[in-house]
């Protein structure tokens, strides 16, 4: 195989597929990247096994074939080279030679064929813009557990139905659920895939280097899921295990509402929280007639107290909430207004933007805390 290639294409698509190289090189051949060379262009693939990307970029093609070479050692190569073409070519002992300006290298690399095949991608079932596919990830990658023990909750659910495209995750303590209220002619029939944390990552990262207005494909198996940008493609495998029933969760009614300025609640909570505890980062919302007082307190190094006016006619009563959770959702949205819900101290407290939300439904339910 030989073939010659502009510096900036490779290392654009070698570095996409950095973060589904495998670093623990339990398997060797897994820390390779794939290089097919047809036509007038290359196909570069990596997988993990849990993950796999393709990407492809135009080459200038002398001889059809394909190898494989480590990819963090070829990224981190070529990265230093002079932004001229490289020409590529594999010898016979499975090396790939280097040639760029004055600079020659060869690197080690494995035989083709001891290379994993990854799943071919079924025909689409739905497509979502990249825009869409975006904000959905931003409202809610943050609320998915890290407990791996948890695994059912190590991924977001998107939800594909009657034309609207939705996503919720959970870690058992906070539920986040968006959804577009703009119905797409992409998205039939009823699609339900739990979509692994690590595969949310990488597919914002496609998302990023994508037009907002390119409409990703999505399609799946019974192992995989698949995601289409363009001339790229993401394939992963779906998670198993049941989700939670998560309209179940959703309140239908709320006696208590509050209307707080994003700015102003998020400057108080992050000024406040520096006095929580560091493992339950756990604050305490006074709620009074007009007046909302957040407050916590380390005996051993202090206490903070804010206040923030609002318009509230409710109850008296105290809500103890984990900073951390409520911080996260005011830095997911850009809305200058937001509102809590809520029935009573021991009950979940509902976070949305205040208003209509734009384009997107959005809310946010955190349980309250014993303080």
């Amino acid at each position: 195989m030989e073939f010659t290639v502009s510096r900036s294409e490779l290392v654009r698509e070698l570095s996409l597929a950095q973060g589904v190289v495998e670093k623990k090189a339990t398997i060797p051949i897994l820390s390779n990247v794939l290089l097919e060379a047809s036509g007038d262009r290359v196909l570069l693939t990596a997988t993990d096994l849990e993950l796999g990307i393709r990407c492809c970029f135009p080459a200038r093609v002398e001889t059809e074939g394909a190898g494989t070479v480590p990819g963090r050692k070829l990224l981190d190569y070529v990265r230093l080279l002079p932004d001229v073409d490289i020409h590529v070519k594999f010898l016979q002992n499975d090396w790939a030679s280097l040639v760029c300006g004055r600079s020659r290298t060869r690197i080690a690399g494995m035989s083709r064929e001891n290379f994993p095949e990854l799943p071919e991608m079924p025909d689409p079932v739905a497509e979502i813009t990249v825009g869409d596919l975006l904000a959905l990830i931003a409202r809610t990658y943050f609320a998915i557990s890290s407990e791996e023990s948890r695994f059912s909750l190590n991924g977001g659910l998107l939800v594909l139905r009657d034309g609207v495209t939705a996503m919720v995750s959970t870690d058992g303590h906070r539920l986040a659920f968006a959804q577009s209220r703009k119905a797409s002619e992409g998205v039939t029939g009823f699609h339900k895939a739990l979509i692994p944390r690590k595969a949310l990552f990488e597919i914002e990262k496609l998302a990023k280097e994508s037009p907002v207005e390119m409409r990703v494909q999505f399609a799946s198996n019974e192992n995989h899921l698949f995601f289409r940008f363009g001339d790229r493609l993401l394939i992963s495998r779906r998670l198993t295990g049941n989700f939670p029933d998560y309209e179940r969760v959703l309140p239908k009614e709320h006696p208590h509402s509050l209307t707080l300025t994003r700015e102003e609640i998020l400057g108080a909570i992050e000024r406040v929280a520096q006095f929580s505890d560091e493992r339950s980062h756990a604050i305490k919302f006074q709620l009074a007639p007009g007046e909302l007082k957040i407050h916590s307190s380390l005996s051993e190094t202090g206490e903070s107290e804010e206040s923030v006016s609002t318009a509230y006619d409710g109850p008296s009563m105290e809500i103890g909430f984990n900073a951390d959770y409520l911080l996260q959702f005011l830095r997911a949205i850009e809305d200058d207004e937001v509102c809590l819900y809520f029935r009573d101290s021991q009950s979940a407290g509902e976070w949305r933007p205040a208003g209509d939300g734009g384009d997107f439904e959005y809310r946010y339910i955190v349980m309250p805390m014993r303080i």
